[in-house]
Formats: C-alpha cells, sequence, structure tokens
C-alpha cells in the first residue's frame, strides 16, 4: 500500500509483470516516489482501478494515468462525478462483471458509501484472492460473499465508536462517519471479518484508521478478537492458521506480502 488514511489511499496488486494500482490518492511526484519505495517504477504499472470518485481515492488518478498513459477502470457514476480528466483510456466496470488485465482478474463489488457507484474488489490469478474493501458505512451479502475465501483481506477499520463519539468532529460529520453510508467502527469491521469464510486467510491488513477517531492498538485488539473468536462464538471453522494481522498506515503505507 502506498499509503492508507484519509489523506491519501493507494494500493498495488502484482503477478508476474501485471501491477495494477487500485485507487491514487497522491499527488504525482508523491505517488511516484511512493511506488519507487517499494520498488515499482512508475512506468511498470499496468492500469489503475478507481474505487469511487472522493478526492483521498481519485485526486491523483488523472495525472498519473496521463502521464504513463494507462487506462483507467471505473464505474459509470464514478467518471460521472470526476472531475479531473480526461486520461488516455477509460474502462468500463460495472459490479458483479469481472475483467482482466494482463495476468489479473479483477472481480468488482458494490458497496454502501456516500459516493455515486462506489465498488471495491478482489484481486486473482487463479490460485490466490487477495480481496480490498474501503469506505463502505454497512455490511451486505454482496460484500459478504464477495470477500469469503480470501487468501488477503486489506480491510477498513476506520474508528472507534467512542472516540469518534466523544471526539472533535462537528455532529453533522460524525453523523455522517458513523451512518450506513459512511465508514466502518473496529466493532463492525471485526464483526465482519468474524462472519467470513477464512479457511484460507494468510494477512489481514487493518486500513484507512482515522487519525482522530482510532488508534492501531483499538484496531488490532477488535480484529485479533474476531479471529481469536470464531470457533467459540460459532461464526464458522477456525483457518488453518491464525493470519498475520497488521495495520496499514497513513505515511509509511504498507510493504510488501506475498503469497505463494
Amino acid at each position: 500500500m502506498l499509503g492508507s488514511g484519509s489523506q491519501g489511499n493507494g494500493t498495488v496488486v502484482q503477478v508476474g509483470s501485471t501491477v495494477v494500482l487500485m485507487d491514487c490518492g497522491f499527488m504525482l511526484r508523491d505517488a511516484e516516489a511512493r511506488l519507487r519505495r517499494l520498488g515499482i517504477a512508475p512506468h511498470d504499472v499496468s492500469a489503475v482501478v478507481v474505487t469511487h470518485e472522493h478526492h483521498d481515492h481519485i485526486g491523483g488518478v488523472a495525472r498519473f494515468a496521463r502521464k504513463h498513459r494507462l487506462p483507467v477502470w471505473l464505474t459509470d457514476g464514478t467518471r460521472a462525478g470526476w472531475r479531473d480528466g480526461p486520461v488516455p483510456r477509460n474502462q468500463r466496470v460495472a459490479s458483479g462483471e469481472a475483467f482482466v488485465i494482463g495476468d489479473i482478474r479483477v472481480e468488482p463489488f458494490a458497496v454502501p458509501h456516500d459516493a455515486r457507484e462506489p465498488c471495491h474488489y478482489v484481486f486473482g490469478d487463479g490460485t490466490f484472492r487477495v480481496g480490498v474493501l474501503s469506505d463502505a458505512g454497512s455490511v451486505t451479502e454482496a460484500m459478504r460473499a464477495a470477500l469469503s475465501g480470501c487468501d488477503a483481506l486489506l480491510l477498513e477499520f476506520n474508528h472507534d465508536a467512542g472516540m469518534l463519539a466523544n471526539g472533535p468532529y462537528l455532529p453533522p460529520l460524525k453523523l455522517r462517519i458513523a451512518g450506513p453510508l459512511g465508514h466502518l467502527s473496529n466493532a463492525q469491521a471485526a464483526a465482519f471479518v468474524a462472519a467470513l469464510d477464512n479457511t484460507r486467510l494468510r494477512h489481514l491488513v487493518l486500513t484507512h484508521l482515522s487519525l482522530k477517531n482510532n488508534t492501531p492498538e483499538l484496531a488490532l485488539a477488535a480484529a485479533v478478537g474476531a479471529a481469536h473468536g470464531r470457533d467459540s462464538r460459532g461464526h464458522g471453522p477456525l483457518p488453518r492458521e491464525l493470519p498475520e494481522i497488521v495495520c496499514a498506515h497513513q505515511d509509511a503505507g504498507l510493504e510488501w506480502r506475498v503469497l505463494q
């Protein structure tokens, strides 16, 4: 991950020579520097896929795509809400309709969020599946179906409900974040993890942590509790071994996780 949070988001998935960048909420030079930090030359990126039109996800996409002559995959609603085009090639995304970029199969699924037509993605190569979910205010059956059986899961643990309620944000913003089209709390995300089929899960990455309404310690405690509590609470079979659970960060992002 290039970075994760309200100041900018970007996730890189690589299979062989295919490199897909999901979202780019960083300005051009910053995005290129963050890619190089992960050992990726910017011109080696194959395509950009976009989740929704909010600036922390799409703010750097147009300039990056124009400079490196990349196709951009996004929904019709996201394209309608985007004010920073044009780009070399717009490719249409529709929820539930998989598409292929090089060696990577991409499966988009709809999420409830206050954007025009947001969606998130599962990336696969025929052997492994990596699910990415950020910016969703509630959980749907379609989300559960899409993200069950993943080998790696990057999931929003945005806020602690108590910190949000007692924090510095104005009441309308608090209501938006905690609402059904806002962001997942630690408790919501943990319950979501516990309800999934995690028998293959090896990596659980906690993403989009609020800088003012959450801490890595609170998010990790919720996630670890969900992982350890599955069997006793009857939420399904335990994985063969507990996944590695880490937090992604706004500045440091996340170092590579390898599935093999």
